[in-house]
């Protein structure tokens, strides 16, 4: 994942320090279990130096392991309770979670949720009830391509046109060799969405995905449908909006009655 900072609140200036330590914890994917100053320099773009003084603090903070065997890191324990914290914390997934979950053992396909994070999209909660067995499993935490899925091109027309316009920039950049003809794709995505409230996306083979911008609170999320499926992707993508804009609907309507309470 690239970094792609998104406007600060308040008037502080961001501390550096913290954002290159973020960055060091962010550097750890699925695969990647042990990552040593070398690979976390490459991955990070910071200078050997930094990435020891700031993996030894994060060490130190209970956040890193350190395994003496390859002189490597791994992630600590601390890091998964954080996650369920947030988990545990969330008033979008109280109230998301069960209608999602209604919804995909109705209909038998897969539903999920996602925020944005840089260039790309991270799972809050993914629900599979496709029966059809997929080349892919997606779990909460999971992160895709901003770019190639039907969640990040909904979350691309849904968020503010600054920050649209600051996202496609950064895209044209990292994804030069293939804009031309990827870029002409999330701009049809995006005005799909402005104009039919959804987009549809098959990066997968089989696979068709639509999706639709959500906010809450302030924040940018993305709602998505998808199936397995040899049946033509068209038709697939225009039933699955149907079932994707009523849980939307359905939704809000819930949330904004669990914020009255």
């Amino acid at each position: 994942m690239t970094r792609l900072t998104a406007a600060k609140p308040g008037r502080s200036p961001a501390n550096r320090s913290l954002e290159r330590g973020i960055a060091l914890l962010l550097a750890f994917r699925p695969g990647s279990t042990l990552l040593g100053n070398l690979e976390l320099a490459e991955r990070t773009g910071l200078p050997r130096a930094t990435v020891t003084r700031l993996a030894q603090t994060l060490v130190g903070a209970g956040l890193l392991q350190a395994d003496p065997r390859s002189r490597a890191y791994r992630l600590a324990p601390a890091v998964l309770s954080l996650a369920h914290a947030m988990r545990a914390g969330s008033s979008l997934l109280a109230v998301a979670a069960p209608l999602m979950r209604a919804a995909a053992q109705t209909h038998r396909i897969n539903v999920g949720l996602a925020a944005p994070d840089g260039d790309e999209m991270v799972y809050l909660e993914s629900i599979r009830y496709n029966p059809r067995p997929s080349l892919r499993s997606v779990v909460s935490g999971q992160r895709v391509p901003m770019e190639l899925t039907s969640l990040g091109r909904a979350c691309l027309a849904g968020v503010g046109d600054t920050r649209r316009a600051e996202l496609l920039a950064h895209l044209r950049i990292t994804r030069k060799a293939q804009w031309r003809q990827l870029g002409a794709a999330v701009r049809q995505s995006i005005d799909d969405v402005h104009s039919k409230g959804w987009c549809a996306a098959s990066w997968q083979p089989e696979v068709v995905a639509v999706a639709t911008p959500l906010q809450f609170q302030g924040a940018d999320y993305a709602l998505n449908m998808s199936v397995t499926t040899a049946a033509g992707p068209d038709a697939e993508a225009e039933r699955l909006a149907l079932l994707l804009l009523q849980l939307k609907r359905e939704l809000e309507v819930a949330l904004a009655l669990s914020a009255a309470l």
